[in-house]
């Protein structure tokens, strides 16, 4: 449970709170802005500052809620301040001398390590901490295991000089692109949406799609793909559309399973949804040394995909239902909305100029975004940014990101130990033997293990820690690294509706008030191209944007219509009820137009028009019977 903010008790904990998330704000702003810092300061500083305001919010147990921080806590944060002052303070001695730590080095370093745990054990629950204990574990105990895991072991000094001497450890890639890129794009999120965004893209939502049949739900789909946008969150997204939209499709006659499902649908696809994405997608840029618009540019397609998936899905349950759209005196008119509302694309239309026109870096163009939504927000009174709606961003920013720095940070103890025992290439050596050399194989094993990972970790912890050790295989196999490392990402995010554990759909069960297992199936019924849609990009990366226009164009085409006949089969209706063959010619037609090639094109094309023509002549005969009837009765 978190500390309790009562805007009626100023407890100090809560002015020190506010302090400490402007202070990283300035921080951060001062830093992507003006001058950036030494990468291993910049990252210590910014894990430092996380760690505190993990004490001061988050209490040593679950149980109730509390109003200020306890002296344990604040013994710890003086911990804290004190490691992360010892590498500041001691920078250049530390370099001149690396690889012979001083005893201060390794008392230093034992402590940073274990605060990094207690505070993730505190913000993300065990899991994380169990694996990166078990790693680190790992490095000491290397003699004594039998096999290919075994290696020689490492001394208490050789570890904790890597995990935090170096940059290979807890201050590494993944705490760099937190310390970096995150918070700012997380602090302009949460700017937008404090000046009023999130609710010009529900209305915007609510014109575009409400008047179409099954509109609520289709509402719900595209209010939270526009949201994911600028979260990259899925139980966020729940929460934040989900208390409007999922009420809204119950009343509009969708069953509060389907509705939840919907809504949990909607906002997991959020991270795969450019321009902002999820958290990382930041660090596959900074892993494969390559542009974040590259990133951005590969997931489009399936993005695309994924959400078009979800549309048909319920478009054809509402079909089935016989449900119709809202009244137009219910809605509010597009071009209404659009005149109100157009300020608040500009910063996110700069944004893409700055990453995709002028090839500047995240950092950068985050930056000159944050700005303009500054300079947007003053245009009228309403949304002007003043210090309570600013102050409101600076916390929300700082809590947002606490999850995703620290668990950056815990992954670095995985990657760290992983590189210091030369545990990625014996793990890529197994996973390549057991699979035997088939890639097909190596991709259902990679994906299994991303889904597990997901159900427990934040999707940033489970891509880094799956990504660390399947995609170097994939790529030994034959796969395009980027490709390779999407696939990680993309089963790491749709983990979030994949049961037992499914996060968004235990969110959406709050709202809809139905059973989460339940939403959870149904969820994965509504998208189960995305988890076929991976396969397609890792095994031929036409889906991501690799190739000729016209491949891409092609591809792109049949895909869509692809998905589009698997939501029938799925759901079980495209003209009317479908028949279990009608679902199984759907279904196959569906799996063959997803791969990518002109036969299984042409046989994709025929079976769905069998599929189509049944349908169609069932209907016909239908209303002649009907017909007859009326005409018997008269």
């Amino acid at each position: 449970m978190k500390l309790k903010l009562d805007s009626n008790k100023k407890h100090y904990t809560s002015s020190v709170i506010l302090v400490v998330a402007l202070v990283l704000a300035a921080f951060q702003l001062y830093t992507a802005g003006v001058s950036m810092l030494t990468a291993w300061i910049q990252r210590d500083i910014h894990i430092v500052l996380i760690i505190i305001l993990v004490f001061l919010i988050y209490p040593i147990t679950k149980k109730g809620e509390r109003e200020k921080a306890t002296i344990f806590d604040w013994f710890l944060i003086l911990l804290a301040l004190a490691s992360g002052a010892y590498i500041i303070f001691n920078y250049q001695a530390i370099v001149l001398r690396l690889g012979t730590p001083t005893r201060m080095d390794i008392a230093f370093g034992i402590i940073m390590i274990l605060l990094i745990l207690e505070a993730v054990r505190r913000s993300t629950g065990w899991v994380l901490v169990i694996i990166a204990g078990v790693l680190l574990l790992y490095n000491f105990i290397g003699p004594w295991i039998p096999g290919i895991l075994g290696h020689k072991g490492y001394s208490l000094s050789r570890v904790v000089s890597q995990m935090y001497l170096t940059t290979e450890g807890i201050f590494g890639t993944p705490l760099g692109v937190s310390a970096s890129y995150i918070f700012l794009f997380v602090f302009l999120t949460s700017m937008l949406e404090k000046i009023g965004m999130g609710d010009f893209l529900l209305e915007f939502a609510m014109a575009v799609m409400g008047r179409y049949v099954g509109g609520p739900a289709k509402t719900a789909v595209v209010a939270s793909g526009l949201m994911g946008t600028i979260s990259g969150s899925a139980v966020a997204n729940v929460v934040g559309t989900g208390t409007f939209t999922i009420p809204l499709m119950k009343r509009n006659g969708y069953l509060p399973y389907f509705a939840g499902a919907v809504e949990a649908c909607a906002s997991s696809g959020g991270q795969l949804m450019p321009p902002i994405m999820g958290a990382a997608a930041f660090i596959i840029a900074e892993f494969l040394g390559i542009p974040y618009i590259s990133v951005v540019i590969a997931a489009l397609i399936p993005a695309v995909l994924y959400y078009l998936g979800v549309l048909s899905g319920v478009h054809f349950e509402a079909c089935r239902l016989g449900l119709r759209g809202l009244p137009r005196e219910q809605l509010p008119n597009t071009w209404q909305v659009l005149k109100k509302g157009w300020p608040y694309l500009i910063p996110i239309a700069v944004l893409i100029y700055f990453l995709g026109i002028l090839q500047y870096t995240p950092i950068r163009s985050g930056f000159y975004a944050i700005v303009t939504a500054v300079v947007v927000s003053s245009f009228k009174k309403v949304t002007r940014l003043n210090w309570e709606r600013f102050k409101d961003a600076v916390l929300a920013a700082a809590q947002n990101t606490i999850a995703v720095a620290l668990a950056c940070a815990a992954a670095g103890l995985v990657i760290g130990s992983i590189n210091l025992t030369g545990m990625g290439l014996k793990l890529s050596s197994f996973i390549i033997s057991i699979s035997g050399g088939n890639v097909w194989l190596a991709l259902i094993l990679t994906a299994v293990i991303a889904l597990i990972m997901g159900m427990g970790l934040p999707t940033t912890a489970a891509y880094i820690v799956v990504g660390t050790m399947a995609a170097p295989a994939l790529v030994e196999m034959g796969l395009l690294p980027l490709a390779a490392h999407l696939f990680v990402f993309y089963f790491a995010i749709i983990s979030a509706i994949t049961p037992p554990v499914a996060l968004a759909a235990y969110a959406a069960a709050g709202i809809a008030k139905d059973d989460p297992m339940k939403i959870g199936f149904t969820a994965v019924r509504l998208t189960l191209g995305a988890f076929i849609i991976p396969f397609l990009f890792a095994m031929d990366p036409t889906l991501i944007a690799k190739g000729d226009f016209l491949s891409i164009a092609w591809a792109t085409l049949t895909a869509i219509i692809g998905m589009m006949a698997l939501a029938g089969g799925a759901i079980g209706y495209v003209i009317k009820q479908a028949t279990i063959l009608e679902r199984a010619l759907l279904i196959v037609a569906a799996f063959l137009m997803l791969q990518v090639g002109l036969v299984t094109d042409l046989i994709g094309f025929v079976l769905i028009a069998a599929a189509l023509l049944v349908q169609l002549g069932r209907k016909k005969k239908e209303l002649l019977t009907d017909l007859k009837t009326i005409r018997q009765q008269k």
